[in-house]
C-alpha cells in the first residue's frame, strides 16, 4: 500500500436526464460522422490516412464534458476527429477539412491527421506517435507559468504508451507538478498487436508509479463511468497537485485506419463487443429507464443525420484551397 496521497477512487456520475439526452446526442454524431466520413473516404472523397473513433466515443465525451472550452486544452493523436467534435467544434469545418477543402477548420491543408483550433485550445491532431504527449506537457507548463487555471489533457494509445518521450513527460510534469490529465485510449490492439503481446506491464495506469504519478483504470465504454473519473482527475490536478494518469479500457470497431483489414482479431470478437459493450446502445437503455420514449430518440437520431449530411454537403461543395496557400502557414515570422 502506498503512503502517498491519492484521488479518490471515482464514482459513477450521476447525470440528469438533460445530462444524459446530450451526451447521447454528442457520441452520437461522432459515431453518425465518422460512418460517413468512412463512406466518403471509399468514395476518394477523402485522402490519404484516415483513423475512425467509431466504437470508442463514450471516452472523449466523458471526460471532455468535464473540461472548459477555451480554458482547457486538449491535444492528441491522430484519431482525432471525435475529441474536436466532442469540444463543441462545427461538424462542417471538421468534415471539409477532411476533405481537403478551403474551408477546413485548418484551411484544408492538415487534413485528417493534423486537426488544429486555437480558439478552442484543440491542438492537434498529430500523425507522430506519442509526439502529442511531450507538446501536452508544455501546454500545461504553460497554464502552470500563465497562472490561467486551465489544465491540459493529453490522450495517447495503448501502443504509445510504450514510447520514451512518454516517460520523459512523466518525470517533467510530476517534478513541475503540472497541470496536466494523461489519458491512456486503450483499444487492446496499438496498429494490429494487441496490448498483451506488445506491453510487459499490460495494466498501463500503473505506468506512471515510478514517477509518483497515481493512475485510474477506468471502463471507457461508459460514458457516465467516464464523466465520473474524470470529475475526480479535474478536482486533482486543478488543486495544484500534479499529473494524473487515466487508462481508459475501449475498444475500436474498425481497423487502426481505413486501409487496415484488422485480420489480427475475429469478427466474432468486435461483434461481441458491440453487443454487450456498446456505449451508446448502453446510455440508450439508461435514457429509457429514465422515462425518455423511443419517439423521442428517433427524433434525434433523425436530427443528427441531418447535420452530418450538411456536413458531407457542405465539404463537398466547398472549393479547394488555392496554390498560394501552399506558402502560407509555413514560419510564424521572419528569421
Amino acid at each position: 500500500m502506498s503512503n502517498r496521497e491519492r484521488p479518490a477512487e471515482p464514482q459513477r456520475y450521476k447525470a440528469s436526464k438533460e445530462e444524459m439526452l446530450e451526451f447521447y446526442r454528442q457520441m452520437l454524431l461522432i459515431r453518425r460522422f465518422e460512418e460517413k466520413a468512412g463512406q466518403l473516404y471509399g468514395l476518394g472523397l477523402i485522402g490519404g490516412f484516415c483513423h475512425l473513433y467509431i466504437g470508442q466515443e463514450a471516452v472523449a465525451v466523458g471526460l471532455q464534458s468535464a473540461l472548459e472550452v477555451g480554458k482547457d486544452s486538449v491535444i492528441t493523436g491522430y484519431r482525432d476527429h471525435g475529441h474536436m467534435l466532442a469540444y463543441g467544434i462545427d461538424p462542417k469545418l471538421i468534415m471539409a477539412e477532411l476533405t481537403g477543402r478551403a474551408a477546413g477548420i485548418s484551411r484544408g491543408k492538415g487534413g485528417s491527421m493534423h486537426m488544429f483550433s486555437v480558439d478552442h485550445r484543440f491542438y492537434g491532431g498529430h500523425g507522430i506517435v506519442g509526439a502529442q504527449v511531450s507538446l501536452g506537457t508544455g501546454l500545461a507548463f504553460k497554464h502552470k507559468y500563465a497562472g490561467d487555471g486551465g489544465v491540459a489533457m493529453a490522450y495517447f494509445g495503448d501502443g504509445a504508451s510504450n514510447q520514451g518521450q512518454v516517460y520523459e513527460s512523466f518525470n517533467m510534469a510530476e517534478l513541475w507538478k503540472l497541470p496536466i490529465i494523461f489519458v491512456i485510449e486503450n483499444n487492446q490492439y496499438a496498429m494490429g498487436t494487441s496490448v498483451n503481446r506488445s506491453s510487459a506491464e499490460d495494466q498501463l495506469y500503473r505506468r506512471g508509479e515510478s514517477f509518483r504519478i497515481p493512475g485510474i483504470q477506468v471502463d471507457g465504454m461508459d460514458v457516465l463511468a467516464v464523466r465520473g473519473a474524470a470529475e475526480e482527475a479535474v478536482a486533482w490536478v486543478r488543486a495544484g497537485k500534479g499529473p494524473i494518469l487515466l487508462e481508459l479500457k475501449t475498444y475500436r470497431y474498425r481497423g487502426h485506419s481505413m486501409s487496415d483489414p484488422a485480420k489480427y482479431r475475429s469478427r466474432d470478437e468486435v461483434q461481441s463487443v458491440r453487443e454487450k459493450s456498446d456505449p451508446i446502445d448502453h446510455l440508450k437503455k439508461e435514457l429509457e429507464a429514465a422515462g425518455v420514449g423511443e419517439d423521442e430518440l428517433r427524433t434525434l437520431e433523425k436530427d443528427i443525420r441531418a447535420i452530418v449530411t450538411e456536413a458531407a454537403d457542405f465539404a463537398e461543395q466547398s472549393p479547394e484551397p488555392e496554390p498560394e496557400e501552399l506558402y502560407t502557414d509555413v514560419l510564424v515570422g521572419q528569421y
